[in-house]
């Protein structure tokens, strides 16, 4: 018997409505389309909320000498050379008309006495450079963008869940979602679609992402066909709450370190002077009296002219540190590391971490005016994702786009700090752009009733079996199973054993039964989500599998190596044929002459101002 269900009619159709979402339906829309977002959440419950500390672009309004050949530089660093270097040539040269842009459209971000955007330090980045709101730049970035969406005319279906995309041939030709709240089934037809659904970080135990990040669009994807790539370089933040238990996971901004943070044992020691790899040796204080000259040079206000911190080392780097002081019996009494950044006093940091004070004091009971913090490692982003054209930011499968956490290579094996949010307004307006050009030309896509019969089918699927596990238990059983075989340090041996549970936690998927109800099931919404779950769980698997060696956001003990002139110049291409998911290394691509030319140039500069400062300048 066939299922009722809506259909609609639409030039493009923007899955998501994080910042990347907003700004790909914006542009969508500004180019004539007629446009809709749908998200599986509500507006303004994104993740880009949580991108707390700042936006990074090269402004040049905190030092003169930043500028995109640096930014260019510090990004393909800190992806340990494996992003796509097309796209972080995009990104670094547009990201400050993009941030200009932002303030144009209403948002307020911080300034200088000079009256202009106001930019500070952040791990792996040369000069200071994140735009920021206080902690809470995500935030204003999404108010602003939801306040110029209204006025473009955008069509908004909240608390839809897309479960699969419609395709005529090849390309796609839209999608099939339901309500949560009444489990209506609903049809879209669209020239483009665009994915911008976030990560995938709610397949680990401990993460900063809440219920929505279950890699829906990278499953989608992945059903549609496209190529995903850099699936195992998962980012575990290092500086997540880790008490009180209800809280563990939940993002301490990276600007608590920005702002001087520092990061101490449990016997009391700034253990991150013993853990600055030799690649960035030169690039940050060896004492503490030097990394103490720093703050008070950002207190003052004055150009950041010696080395950094280490505690503004990149994440990958200060993730593990913070791992192997736990390991040793050096933790904090709940398991990470301590981050004070009292010193600063309560005026200074009421006045540049709001948010930050106001979550310790009500999730903790903890005033960080007067006491330390207590953080640790938190999956918190995937570098990996859909491959796209650094262009246009179309998949492999034509009509299908991606931009944001969904997308891959603007990242390689280790996302900076604050790129994330420029990554959001350079590439969603690039997909939003593309996707409505390819608009254009093109009839609108009939509906082929069969699929989206098909796929309302598999959606009633675990209604229907009558008896069977709670998908809640297997949930949580399959996020612990991740976070010990698949977690921050890797093996083979783990990672194999965590396949095989892959395959029986699939079993188990396929068997679950969340009772009989459309509405307001939230048992059923979890049934569906562990089929997306379990498929990018097994290809985030693969992939660290097949990579021997350990590389920004992936670590395996059993190839510890981090010498630069030892890593594989290859990707890990994952895709589906055939319902199995299939695994292939690919050589990356050599970097066009100039952009080499500008990446030496830059190591000149930094190794010169280096030296400057070992001599006292």
């Amino acid at each position: 018997m066939s299922e009722n269900y809506t259909s609609y009619e639409y030039d493009v159709v923007v899955i998501g409505a994080g910042g990347a979402g907003l700004r790909a339906a914006i542009e969508a829309a500004r180019s004539g389309a007629k446009t809709a977002i749908i998200t599986k959440s509500l507006l303004g419950k994104a993740h880009t909320v949580m991108a707390e500390g700042g936006c990074a672009a090269a402004l040049q309004n905190a030092d003169p000498r930043d500028g995109w050949k640096v930014h260019f530089h510090d990004t393909m660093k800190g992806s340990k050379w494996l992003a796509n270097w097309r796209m972080a040539e995009f990104h670094a040269k547009e990201a400050p008309d993009r941030v200009r842009e932002l303030e144009q459209w209403g948002a307020v971000f911080d300034r200088t006495p000079k009256n202009v955007i106001n930019q500070r330090n952040f791990g792996g980045h040369t000069f200071p450079r994140l735009a920021h709101v206080g902690d809470a730049t995500g935030l204003e970035i999404i108010r602003t963008l939801q306040e110029r969406g209204i006025h473009e005319g955008i069509d908004m279906f909240t608390e839809y869940t897309v479960r699969s995309l419609l395709k005529e041939g090849d390309r796609v030709t839209g999608c099939v979602a339901y309500t949560r709240v009444d489990g209506d089934f609903h049809a879209f037809s669209a020239k483009s679609v665009v994915l911008a659904t976030g990560g995938i970080t709610r397949c680990w135990s401990v993460c900063s992402g809440s219920w929505e990040y279950t890699g829906d669009g990278h499953a989608l994807a992945l059903w549609a066909g496209a190529e995903l790539r850099d699936m195992e370089f998962v980012q575990f933040h290092p500086t997540g709450m880790v008490w009180p238990p209800s809280v563990r996971g939940i993002l301490v901004t990276e600007g608590v370190r920005g702002e001087g943070g520092r990061l101490t044992n449990s016997e009391g020691n700034r253990f991150m002077f013993d853990y600055v790899p030799e690649m960035f040796q030169g690039d940050h204080a060896e004492t503490e009296e030097e990394s103490d000259q720093w703050v008070e040079e950002v207190v003052s206000g004055k150009l950041a002219t010696v080395r950094r911190p280490p505690e503004l080392l990149t994440r990958d780097v200060v993730a593990k540190a913070i791992n192997s002081e736990v390991k040793a019996g050096r933790g904090s009494p709940h398991g990470g590391a301590f981050l004070d950044i009292s010193h600063r006093g309560e005026a200074a940091i009421l006045a540049k971490l709001p948010s930050m004070h106001h979550q310790f004091k009500e999730l903790a009971g903890v005033d960080i005016a007067k006491e330390p913090m207590e953080v640790g490692p938190t999956a918190h982003y995937v570098m990996g994702g859909v491959r796209v054209d650094a262009e246009t930011q179309e998949t492999t499968v034509p009509g299908l786009y991606a931009c944001g956490e969904v997308a891959s290579g603007l990242h390689g094996a280790n996302r900076l700090g604050g790129n994330s949010l420029s990554d959001l307004i350079v590439f969603g307006k690039r997909a939003g752009e593309h996707a409505s050009k390819r608009a254009t030309d093109l009839a609108q896509p009939s509906i082929d009733d069969g699929q989206v019969q098909a796929a309302i089918k598999e959606m009633l699927a675990p209604l229907e079996r009558g008896d069977g596990e709670n998908p809640g238990l297997i949930y949580d059983e399959m996020r612990d199973m991740m976070q010990e075989k698949v977690g921050i340090i890797r093996v083979k041996g783990e990672l194999e054993s965590a396949l095989e549970d892959l395959n029986d936690f699939s079993n188990r998927e396929q068997n679950c039964f969340p009772g009989t109800s459309r509405k307001y099931n939230s048992g059923w919404h979890q049934a569906l989500d562990l089929k997306n779950m379990v498929d990018i769980s097994r290809v985030a698997t693969m992939a660290a599998l097949a990579r021997e060696e350990s590389r920004g956001g992936h670590t395996r003990d059993d190839f510890p190596g981090h010498e630069e002139e030892f890593w594989g110049k290859n990707l890990n291409i994952c895709w589906m044929e055939d319902g199995e998911i299939k695994i292939r290394q690919e050589e990356i691509e050599e970097m066009r002459d100039d952009l080499q030319d500008a990446i030496k140039e830059v190591k000149t500069m930094i190794a010169e101002r280096a030296a400057q400062q070992g001599g006292g300048n």
